[in-house]
């Protein structure tokens, strides 16, 4: 009955995003099998993008859950569908409250006896999930209750993607492969952590744990013995929501400070703890009378390991500095960045990016030309997101977008550069820079005390004749692989072509007229790896004379 029901939601996953698909391929190629790009208006993606998300939309809730997550990957998709899924919202009506209770007493028994008041009117309906009030030994208190039935649907649609996952690689070049694995192994992942509610208790009580002390956050304790992997009791946190911001203006609280509290506590859950909430969406946090922030909802939630704690320190440390050169080589420590990027645009897009994150005003002129160069090259050479940095990418986007709502002229670049002077990074780079740079110095030592008699020994063998150079030619690029195959079509050609016309000549029109054809196809394949040849010389010639600018 499971693999039924996973075949017909591979049929209707295929009707509804097939489509698309083709489209995105044609748009990259003109006639899929050969041929180059083909120029797509933005008003057409974005149409093209708005179908998108009502497929995800009719789709239901994994679908939703997945474009979420797309839209914090500009590696996977052109910025235009990324800005449209930002825009979809996990919320849908509630599910039946007979329905509801059945999960709900399965974890905690009769509802009566359990709580001592229960309001049977949910106050919130997620794809996942939906939320109720209710009265525990005198507390209000939020329950969470798994929607009902949801497991098998999401392992329907699951296996559909996971189905349809090589039919899409099909249609997309080498660096947008890797990037769609990491989604579609990340998403499997996230989705059934998100669907543990034992889990994020465990999460939950972890991050409250290193706030406890923290006046300016609010993270709700969990009731244990009311509480397991489809049902989570919490103490009921009521707030503002934190994108109301005529709100909290009429409260008189401070927006800016409110902001720069958000994202100082983010930047301790991943720089310093290693354990953060990844779903910071207005939705999940809210603001209370005196400013503090309340946190809901760590069903998405990560860790960070000590090694990609350390690149993102040195990353915004890079970023302070405003040290494009450290900015670009942090980048591609991470694997974020492929080593063979055309550095000179890339730097020129970090600096427009460092000069928004400042506020600062961009002149249009300026961007329109960086885009047209970016568009040239990083189709090619894509930026990268390993899945130990998805979550987090995810959070630094929507927390930014956050920070803006409150406080337009929010410098994010500021508060992170403060917070991490406060924690002594700096300090802790300096002491890592000298330390490094006196190994340096003391394996340079080393290898000067052997160098003299290895010299002595190569002059020794220069005297005696009897010094010898081998030297190997390496073709990674297949340079000297495509001028082997120029010539030899170069030659068939024509041989062909004067032999088609000999052939002619004597009146052997059959014989000459099948010489013709197959020259006319060694034509071809000649005349198109000359064509290569042109764009990849293009593309080098762009890169030189940047660098040479």
């Amino acid at each position: 009955m499971a693999s039924l029901r996973a075949y017909w939601r591979f049929v209707v996953v295929c009707w509804r995003f097939l489509p698309l698909v083709w489209s995105y391929a044609r748009d990259r190629r003109r006639f899929l099998l050969f041929g180059g790009r083909r120029s797509v208006s933005t008003d057409r993606q974005r149409r093209r993008a708005e179908r998108l998300v009502e497929n995800l939309l009719t789709l239901g809730p994994t679908f939703i859950k997945l474009g979420q997550l797309l839209s914090t990957r500009p590696d996977v998709l052109p910025p235009v569908y990324v800005e449209e899924l930002t825009q979809l919202q996990d919320r849908v009506p509630p599910a039946d409250w007979d329905d509801a209770r059945a999960v709900l007493e399965d974890t905690v028994g009769p509802v009566e006896e359990a709580f001592e008041d229960f309001d049977t009117e949910a106050i919130s309906g997620a794809s996942l999930g939906q939320v109720y009030t209710a009265t525990y030994e005198g507390e209000r208190v939020a329950v969470k209750v798994r929607r009902p039935a949801i497991e098998a649907l999401i392992e329907a649609d699951l296996r559909a993607i996971q189905w349809l996952l090589p039919a899409l690689l099909f249609f997309v070049d080498d660096a947008r492969a890797f990037s769609l694995r990491n989604v579609a192994d990340e998403f499997s992942t996230t989705l059934r952590q998100e669907m543990d509610y034992s889990r994020e208790a465990t999460m939950l009580a972890e991050i409250r744990a290193n706030f406890v002390d923290d006046p300016d956050v609010v993270i709700p304790e969990v009731y244990e013995e009311r509480s397991g992997e489809r049902v989570l009791t919490m103490r009921y946190v009521p707030g503002t929501k934190i994108s109301d911001t005529a709100e909290l203006e009429r409260h008189d609280i401070d927006r800016h400070a409110v902001a720069e509290s958000l994202e100082r506590t983010y930047l301790q859950m991943i720089v310093t703890d290693g354990v953060f909430h990844a779903d910071p969406h207005p939705g999940n946090l809210a603001v209370q009378d005196d400013g503090t922030i309340v946190f809901y909802d760590f069903g998405m939630s990560g860790r960070v390991d000590e090694e990609v704690q350390d690149h993102i320190v040195d990353f915004y440390v890079a970023v302070a500095n405003q040290d494009i050169e450290a900015i670009l080589d942090t980048l591609i420590e991470m694997g974020t960045l492929s080593p063979d990027a055309d550095r000179a645009t890339m730097a020129e897009v970090m600096e427009l990016a460092i000069a928004d994150a400042r506020g600062e005003d961009v002149e249009q002129y300026r961007v329109q030309q960086i885009v047209s160069k970016v568009e040239d090259t990083m189709y090619e050479f894509p930026l990268r997101l390993p899945p130990n940095l998805a979550l987090v990418l995810r959070v630094a986007t929507v927390v930014e977008g956050v920070c803006l709502t409150l406080d337009p002229d929010f410098d994010f670049v500021s508060v992170a550069t403060d917070y991490l002077g406060e924690q002594g990074y700096y300090e802790r780079g300096a002491r890592e820079l000298i330390a490094g740079t006196g190994n340096q110095l003391a394996a340079s030592a080393r290898s000067s005390l052997h160098l003299a008699p290895k010299l002595e020994r190569a002059l020794d063998r220069i005297d005696r004749n009897d010094f010898y150079v081998e030297a190997a030619v390496e073709d990674s690029t297949g340079s000297l692989d495509a001028l082997a195959k120029r010539l030899v079509t170069g030659l068939l050609f024509g041989a062909g072509a004067v032999s088609t016309g000999l052939l002619y000549a004597t009146a052997a029109e059959t014989a000459a007229l099948a010489v013709g054809v197959a020259t006319l196809g060694v034509g071809f394949l000649c005349w198109r790896s000359f064509r290569r040849r042109r764009g990849g010389r293009g593309a080098a010639g762009l890169a030189a004379g940047r660098g040479g600018r």
